[in-house]
């Protein structure tokens, strides 16, 4: 179980000795005491990420430590827990990335390619984050699973609640805890996965329902893609 601590638009995710794997800018496995969640003002611009980490982290009294970022406020972060696993979520959907289906329809594949959100002047991103700690000793091939497993759930909780599997800047840290009680597993049909499954699934469901009164809205969002092309398939 983890502690959380927001501060100056930044939440601190604590677990003692945890060991993480991230997706952010500067990802990868990593020891940690405690992992961020940061608040990104309307119009940010900054590219030095690490040094903007470094500034905000400090001045809300925060040692250094990995971090994602989000334009959602942290008033609409949400929590959940169950057994053994704790997840920290905030739900942005103003660039969503739509992923279609062809139908027989479409016989010939698709004509068009993903549009850049960055060629709009006007992009912002709106962000799914998820911060997930398991009370449980995970190898570096389990905890990527537990990252599979964590993201696979937010894909299935954003279909059904808005028609997308996600955005085009999600990002997400799962962490284990190395002197807790080993797993070997974190896959769906394990206890960890199922606990990881359904926290991502309420927590994310939470944090939209603090931010939006209607998710229909994200059929005119103005910022997302749509990946539209297709790809050549072959036999091995």
């Amino acid at each position: 179980m983890f502690e959380t601590t927001v501060r100056d638009g930044v939440c601190q995710v604590y677990r003692e000795g945890a060991y993480w794997l991230s997706t952010a800018w500067d990802g990868g496995y990593r020891t940690a005491d405690a992992v961020y969640n940061v608040t990104v003002p309307e119009g940010f611009e900054r590219t030095d990420l690490d040094a903007y980490r470094a500034e905000r982290l400090s001045a809300a009294g925060f040692p250094v430590g990995p971090a994602l970022l989000t334009g959602v406020d942290m008033a609409h972060a949400r929590c959940a827990r169950s057994g053994p696993v704790s997840v920290l979520a905030t739900a942005g959907l103003s660039n969503p990335a739509a992923l279609p289906m062809p139908t027989e329809s479409d016989a010939d594949g698709f004509d068009g390619i993903a549009a850049n959100p960055a060629d709009s002047p006007d992009w912002r991103p709106g962000t799914v984050n998820l911060v997930v700690v398991v009370d449980r000793a995970l190898d570096d091939g389990a905890l990527a699973t537990l990252l599979a497993t964590v993201v696979e759930a937010k894909a299935a909780t954003l279909l059904d609640a808005a028609g997308v599997p996600g955005t085009t800047s999600d990002a997400a840290i799962v962490g284990c805890v190395p002197s807790a009680v080993s797993a070997p597993f974190a896959g769906s049909a394990t206890d960890i996965g199922a606990a990881a499954r359904v926290c991502v699934r309420d927590a994310v469901r939470a944090s939209l329902a603090a931010r939006y009164d209607d998710l229909s809205t994200v059929e005119d969002a103005a910022y997302g893609v749509v990946t539209d092309r297709d790809a050549e398939v072959f036999e091995p």
